[in-house]
């Protein structure tokens, strides 16, 4: 396998002091899955080059990700599917992250053989404990760049869902223009394509 070395993207502190590792492309990274030194099923990600090791679930963590996967599939309209822990493909040479969740168009036949892209995902989510700061920085800089529309960031410690929109796309400094929090006795809006298609009770997420 050939391997060469790449630059990271600057500054990237929420990854680079997380992998203990020398930044490598997609291409590089799927070659190691390919030949079997990452294995299928291996607790990393690859964002802005750095390989990334997935945190550890607790037990908050699980029952969050269950709420929130009922609540997301239930609203999901004709069209629409929910994907958990799966790799997407963005435009960048350098990310694949596994989102916890993404609502993405088609059904469970349409990524056979590919990952959702940009133009596919409606919502990106994120359940963040000890996290909370690659999601809230790191991998919103890595959705705003590839346009995502719609990113939430679920607080666990502060029991909030953030909701980020508005990305700036592949700028020099990518990031949402706005960030509105929902906290416990509010709902969140569930928006696909610019409409709201139902709404999530936080009280329900949190439990």
């Amino acid at each position: 396998m050939s391997v060469t070395a790449t630059k990271p993207r600057t500054p990237a502190p929420e990854f680079a002091e997380n992998a203990g590792f020398r930044p490598f492309t997609l291409d590089e990274y799927h070659q190691m899955i390919s030949a079997g030194i990452l294995l299928d099923g291996e607790p990393v990600e690859l964002l802005e080059g750095w390989m990334i090791k997935k945190m550890s679930h607790g037990t908050p963590h699980d029952a969050i990700l269950q709420a929130l996967y009922k609540r997301l599939l239930r609203l999901a309209p004709d069209g629409w599917d929910v994907r958990g822990q799966s790799a997407i493909t963005l435009p960048d040479d350098d990310s694949e992250p596994e989102p916890d969740f993404a609502v993405v168009r088609g059904d469970e036949s349409t990524y056979r053989n590919r990952h959702p892209g940009p133009a596919d995902i409606g919502i990106v989510v994120e359940v963040a404990h000890s996290s909370l700061r690659v999601d809230r920085v790191g991998k919103a800089r890595i959705y705003a760049r590839a346009g995502i529309a719609v990113y939430w960031v679920v607080n666990v410690a502060e029991k909030v869902i953030e909701v980020y929109t508005n990305p700036s796309g592949p700028t020099d400094a990518p990031a949402y223009a706005k960030r509105d929090d929902y906290a416990v006795g509010t709902t969140v809006p569930v928006v696909l394509d610019g409409n709201a298609v139902g709404a999530i009770t936080v009280a329900e997420v949190f439990g």
